[in-house]
């Protein structure tokens, strides 16, 4: 089938900005589909006008309904970043479509600011929470953020402050393009602009010598997770997850999760990852799900119930921890339901639990491994050696 459906990004000069081809699709369009804000940037058409769907789930029902017709629907800059052209390509065939970018709102915010966009870390929380923007928070990162509304700026400026960053300079960018550009600057600290709700925010992280360092490499001290004790202590985190594997867009199932140390972890690591947790204690999961939040992982799923039940229906992961209700039967589960390629791994600390891994090692083979932690304590007015519990590690990859 030939294309039906054009995606035209458009930016505050509205028509006068698209490139000839773009504004003679939208001429032409018999139904054009938008939102308020799009529709008056290209206003004089005769195009039947449609607003979003709500819910916007509809809104490939809606497109698919309008087959056969002239259709185009109006983005903000380049549809295909973070915006919707992305969601409407993952249910209508590529075929189908013919895309228009045009500037995005990062690439005309890096220009405002004079910053290479290779040097800075692109990222919205538009429709999504907030929080998720803490996992980039360090030293001289700098940030371009698409923001949800008016209110955003100043979450992110008091985030920035609880972490030793307060003195970060911000900058608010509003219209971009357009006769009403608007621009406020301020530290963290001290935010109290009043801003437009559709702006585009540039951070530049700037460390207090106190700031909390909060690097996405695995491995993040303990005292950060709120826990019972009960947990899998750091350095046993940063094996756990270099045998895990975080990779763009994957998915983790964190059996027995506690705290929720590892899954937190794992969403931190990897843009884009994905974590379930399952775990049958509710202090545990308030833990988990306030850990998620602190950290820059909101998007933690977290399951009330018991393995091997609880891993019923599913999605099926890319790989999985088993770090508490390992039984034969849960280890068939999860196996069973592992993606081709995908990573397990099973820590044990009790020698039953230790015993059932070396049958399961000489099953299926992966590498078997005793971790052995000790941390210089005082004892007294000198200094020793405590030991951690031994953890018995197995590992290995579903081929």
């Amino acid at each position: 089938m030939s294309a039906w459906l054009h995606i035209v990004g458009i930016g505050e000069d509205g028509l006068d900005g698209l490139t000839p081809s773009a504004r003679t699709v939208v001429e032409a369009a018999e139904v054009i589909i938008g939102g308020d804000r799009h529709h008056l940037l290209a206003e004089g058409m005769t195009a039947e006008r449609v607003a979003w769907p709500s819910p916007f789930d509809a809104l490939i029902d809606t497109l698919e309904g309008y087959k056969g017709k002239r259709v185009v629907v109006l983005a903000t800059g380049d549809p295909l970043w973070y915006s919707v052209g992305a969601r409407i390509g993952r249910s209508i065939p590529p075929s189908e479509i013919v895309y228009h970018p045009q500037l995005s709102a990062f690439q005309l915010a890096a220009a405002r600011m004079g910053w290479s966009m290779p040097d800075v870390e692109t990222l919205t929380v538009h429709g999504r929470p907030v929080e998720q923007m803490i996992a980039f928070i360090q030293p001289d990162q700098r940030l371009l953020i698409l923001t949800t509304g008016a209110e955003t700026p100043a979450q992110i400026a008091a985030f920035l402050a609880a972490r030793g960053f307060g003195q970060s300079r911000m900058t608010v960018l509003a219209a971009m393009g357009g006769k009403d550009e608007l621009r406020f600057e301020g530290t963290a600290a001290d935010w109290d602009h009043e801003v437009p709700a559709f702006n585009t925010l540039a951070v530049e992280c700037v460390a207090a010598p106190d700031a909390a360092l909060l690097p996405r490499v695995p491995g993040l001290a303990d005292e950060l997770f709120h826990h019972d004790g009960t947990m899998t202590k750091q350095e046993v985190r940063a094996a756990t997850l270099a045998k895990l594997m975080p990779m763009r867009g994957a998915l983790l199932w964190d059996v027995g999760c506690g705290c929720g140390s590892v899954a937190v972890e794992w969403m931190r690591a990897a843009r884009f990852s994905h974590a379930i947790g399952i775990e049958p204690r509710d202090d545990r999961r308030v833990f988990a799900a306030q850990n998620a939040a602190a950290l820059g992982a909101p998007k933690l799923e977290l399951i009330d119930g018991s393995v091997p039940e609880a891993l019923d229906g599913l999605k099926a992961p890319d790989a999985i921890f088993i770090g508490g209700g390992l039984s034969r039967e849960t280890f068939d589960v999860c196996w069973n339901a592992l993606r081709p390629l995908g990573r397990l791994v099973c820590n044990a600390v009790t020698l039953e639990s230790e015993a059932l891994l070396m049958a399961l090692h000489k099953e299926h083979g992966g590498q078997l491994v005793k971790l052995q932690v000790n941390r210089a304590e005082p004892v007294g007015n000198l200094t020793g050696w405590r030991p951690l519990m031994p953890v018995t590690q197995w590992s290995l990859v579903k081929r």
